[in-house]
């Protein structure tokens, strides 16, 4: 079962340190949004970088694409912040050691775009006429889940059968969870699943094309 966690917390820093990193960024600057106002609050999320897409001046939020990566590193509360660092702290590790420690960062920034731009692209779709306002990591975790997606139905050999379940499961329920909690923005958490499923698919071809 690759996903349990033995590691002492100087060995999980030492093997796996864009995923401690990428935890402590998350912590710290909740802590630093939490202290000068509501995390919860729209616009105080909004002026400390809370992706935003305005369905008349801007559907796509392009004239501000830096929100597109620092809402990635906010949370909506402590609940919210909490659920994500468990999902990051326990899943992430093995899709770092797969992919190495830089392109595991591509690979997760990436992926957190990529939910905030379906997210986007749906509202659009669906003409909301309310500004979108969007945080948290789930968009760059749910691509992690795809890419072991992509792994239990394409590479079942590295993966054994129990962890295969695990991520049927874990799957499963954010889908469910998505629908059931109205908070919980389920295109971003598609967007990012699928951006994983098919960059682990490229990183998979260039790997076997060196072989």
């Amino acid at each position: 079962m690759i996903f349990l966690r033995y590691e002492s917390f100087r060995s999980y820093l030492k093997l796996y340190p864009v995923t401690a990193a990428l935890i402590a960024l998350n912590i710290v600057y909740f802590i630093i949004v939490a202290i000068s106002g509501d995390p919860n609050s729209a616009y105080h999320a909004y002026q400390y970088g809370a992706f935003a897409a305005h369905p008349a001046f801007d559907p796509y939020g392009l004239q501000e694409p830096w929100r597109y990566i620092t809402s990635m590193f906010m949370h909506s509360g402590l609940e919210h912040l909490l659920y994500n660092m468990f999902s990051l702290l326990v899943f992430a590790p093995p899709m770092e050691r797969l992919l190495k420690r830089f392109r595991y960062a591509m690979f997760y920034l990436l992926c957190g775009i990529a939910g905030n731009a379906m997210s986007a692209f749906v509202n659009v779709l669906q003409n909301d006429p309310e500004t979108h306002i969007g945080v948290g990591a789930s968009g760059a975790i749910y691509g992690v889940f795809g890419a072991f997606l992509y792994i239990s139905l394409f590479r079942k050999s590295q993966l054994d059968e129990s962890s295969r379940k695990t991520v049927y499961i874990i799957l499963i329920f954010g889908v469910v969870y998505s629908f059931l909690v109205p908070q919980i923005d389920l295109w971003a958490h598609a967007g990012g699943a699928l951006a994983g499923f098919l960059l682990y698919h490229i990183f998979d071809r260039i790997k076997r094309r060196k072989k």
